[in-house]
C-alpha cells in the first residue's frame, strides 16, 4: 500500500519504478542503523539510459536536469527497497550529483537541482539537504547524471 509519499509523487504526475538492477558487484541501497545510503542512481528508465553524452556538448543542461530528476526517482526506489515505506524518511540528509561535462561546463548545480527539487517537492522540509555537485569526464554507460542519497529514518 502506498504512503503519503507515494501519493504526493502521485499528486505530482510520477510513479515510483522498481528499483534499477546493479550494474556490477554492489547493492542499489544499504541501511545502517537509521541511514539509507544508496548507491549512485544513473537515469535509467525501462532499464536502459534515456539519453547519453556529456552536458555541454551532446546533452542540454535542461535535459540534464530532467534526467536528475529521474536519477532522484530511482533512488527513492532504492530507499524503499530497504526502508520498507518511504513514509520511514525522517529527512534527506545528503545529495551527491556527479554530471558528465564537457571541457567548458561549469553549471553542474544547475543540473543537480533536478533531483534535488524533486526531493524538495515530494518530501517538503524532510527533503532540505547538503549537496555537492561535481563535474566528472565520463560516467558509467556514458550517462549524463548520476545521483547519490542518503536518508535519514524514523525508527521503524
Amino acid at each position: 500500500m502506498a504512503g503519503a509519499v507515494e501519493a504526493k509523487l502521485a499528486e505530482l504526475g510520477m510513479t515510483l519504478p522498481g528499483v534499477v538492477p546493479p550494474l556490477a558487484s554492489y547493492q542499489p541501497a544499504v541501511q545502517s542503523g537509521v541511514y539509507v545510503y544508496t548507491s549512485g542512481q544513473l537515469p535509467m528508465v525501462d532499464g536502459k539510459l534515456a539519453v547519453t553524452g556529456k552536458v555541454g556538448a551532446e546533452v542540454t543542461p535542461d535535459e540534464a536536469k530532467e534526467l536528475a530528476k529521474t536519477c532522484a526517482l530511482n533512488a527513492l526506489a532504492a530507499v524503499k527497497s530497504v526502508a520498507g515505506d518511504l513514509d520511514r524518511i525522517a529527512r534527506v540528509v545528503k545529495v551527491v550529483g556527479f554530471v558528465a561535462s564537457a571541457s567548458d561546463f561549469t553549471g553542474q548545480p544547475g543540473v543537480v537541482n533536478g533531483a534535488s527539487e524533486l526531493l524538495g517537492a515530494v518530501l517538503g522540509d524532510k527533503g532540505v539537504h547538503a549537496r555537492s555537485a561535481v563535474g566528472v569526464a565520463v560516467l558509467p554507460l556514458d550517462a549524463p547524471v548520476e545521483i547519490e542519497v542518503q536518508v535519514e529514518l524514523v525508527e521503524a
